[in-house]
């Protein structure tokens, strides 16, 4: 099993930018994509069913914001749309597939950048989010979670950590969720593979050299429960790939 967590920045753009086109490469058998802001009437689909690809889509409320999908050649035995948060719901930030024993979680994490309403209801997210992987994984010990979590991590997870230590998305709280996310027993898959620094998966748009000089953060992860830790075969982040400020992130998984 082949996955592909990818914010896209908004599909439609991302398509003029030759999005499908990289997907006729076969980059991945399952691709998770976050902040669509489209609904599935919004776009031309059959050059993605050619490909071979079914599609399930939670779209937001609000046309042209957020929003979440996968595209699959797996055909998945179950879909549940979203994850009975309300105020999530709403927005379109998570969609849940099953494969077998394993669920596949697709999730767009709020950012706080727009100001301290959104950064509340970031860490209010980020708290509800706790307590249901908890109860979940009681249930379907074999997650996968993955998409733009808007959290670097470590100082390794961001090219100025001084310089950002209060900017959303690298403060302390935020940072102490995510250690005591893997501290409960989730693997970063990432890291297994690469622990060497400066490998990011978002780059800032408002300074289109920040890209060129890899001046980035990683805030994009397919993480899993411990329970799939052995099936983990390769894991990457494709910077050449250029259709968002974010780039897609990858995971492998064994038989």
């Amino acid at each position: 099993m082949r996955i592909i967590s990818y914010n896209v920045n908004g599909l439609r753009a991302a398509i003029k930018k030759g999005f499908w086109e990289w997907l006729a490469t076969d980059p991945a058998d399952i691709i998770c994509l976050q902040e669509t802001k489209a609904r599935a009437e919004d776009v031309d689909l059959a050059p993605l069913h050619q490909l071979g690809f079914s599609d399930y889509w939670f779209s937001a409320e609000k046309k042209g914001y957020s929003g979440v999908a996968v595209f699959t050649k797996i055909e998945p035995d179950r879909v549940e749309y979203g994850n009975g948060h309300g105020p999530s719901d709403q927005e379109g930030r998570v969609i849940q597939l099953d494969f077998g024993k394993i669920r596949l979680i697709n999730a767009y994490f709020p950012s706080g950048t727009s100001g301290d309403e959104r950064q509340s209801f970031k860490y209010e997210w980020l708290d509800e989010c706790s307590s249901w992987l908890k109860k979940l994984e009681k249930k379907n010990p074999q997650l996968i979670l993955c998409g733009d979590y808007n959290i670097a991590h470590t100082e390794m997870d961001i090219h100025d950590p001084k310089g950002n230590k209060n900017s959303s998305g690298f403060q302390p709280a935020e940072r102490e969720w995510m250690t005591r996310f893997f501290e409960s027993g989730w693997v970063d898959t990432f890291r297994v593979f690469h622990p060497e620094p400066h490998r990011y998966s978002w780059w800032s748009q408002r300074f289109p050299s920040v890209r060129l000089q890899n001046k980035g953060w990683r805030i994009d992860y397919i993480n899993v429960t411990k329970s799939l830790a052995s099936k983990l075969a390769d894991a990457d982040i494709l910077p050449d790939v250029k259709h968002s400020d974010h780039c897609p992130v990858f995971l492998r998984l064994k038989k």
